[in-house]
């Protein structure tokens, strides 16, 4: 038995060097292309609560209380997220010329807007979040010790681009 099981084990090992990995693509500045980075409508609340997990983590190493999902403020950013795609650029101004502020009062959020970040991308939320976490503005949005509301939000082109709007608010 031992013998057979020995056997299937290295017959595994060596198929698996048979198998060819995918050859990375490189883009014209010698760096790899993104990966497609495709979000299924299943994905979405993991996707929210992936996101509300890191950045309470975030906070609370940093020792700011956390923060918890708002539904208006969810669906100001995806308003903006779709806006955005349908402008074709990342910007805090809608397409009517609203801003943040504006579009977080149409949704009657009864709190304050603290702050909104942005961005246009093939990345994943957690590389988005980590890109923000890098600048220091949209680190103080994520970071502020005033918010206790996250609103997130995204719009997928078809293409694969995505449009990730973050909201907070007090």
């Amino acid at each position: 038995m031992i013998r057979i099981i020995s056997l299937v084990i290295a017959a595994a090992i060596a198929l698996s060097g048979c198998v060819s990995q995918p050859e990375t693509r490189l883009g014209a500045d010698g760096q790899p292309l993104p990966k497609l980075y495709r979000i299924r409508a299943s994905d979405s609340s993991k996707i929210e609560y992936r996101m509300l997990d890191s950045i309470n983590s975030l906070r609370q190493a940093r020792g700011v209380s956390p923060v918890e999902l708002n539904a208006q403020l969810n669906a100001a950013a995806a308003t903006h997220s779709r806006d955005m795609s349908v402008q074709n650029r990342p910007w805090h101004f809608g397409s009517d010329g609203s801003s943040p502020i504006e579009r977080v009062a149409r949704t009657g959020y009864p709190g304050t807007m603290l702050g909104e970040n942005i961005s246009e991308t093939y990345e994943t939320e957690l590389e988005t979040l980590a890109a923000w976490m890098e600048e220091e503005g949209t680190r103080e949005v994520i970071l502020s010790p005033s918010a206790r509301n996250l609103g997130f939000a995204w719009y997928q082109e078809s293409n694969g681009k995505i449009w990730w709007t973050l909201l907070m608010g007090s």
